[in-house]
């Protein structure tokens, strides 16, 4: 899931960089753009958020032994 978000991001800032080379100026387009990129950086975030919460509680989870000697 994550990597496709990365992939999506990717996708979208080269067709910034198109759009910006096509015109020569920033542009309704390009805004649109950047609004699916702020919000495939927001899904990116909160899916790290999700694994490192699923890793924490991993962590957390397992059983603390101690070896008395």
């Amino acid at each position: 899931m994550i990597q496709d978000l990365y992939k999506q991001k990717m996708s979208l800032e080269l067709s910034w960089q198109q759009e910006h080379l096509k015109e020569g100026r920033y542009n309704l387009n390009m805004v649109a753009i950047d609004e699916k990129i702020r919000e495939t950086i927001t899904a990116i975030k909160l899916e790290e958020a999700k694994i490192a919460d699923r890793e924490n509680s991993i962590a957390n989870s397992a059983p603390q032994v101690s070896v008395a000697t």
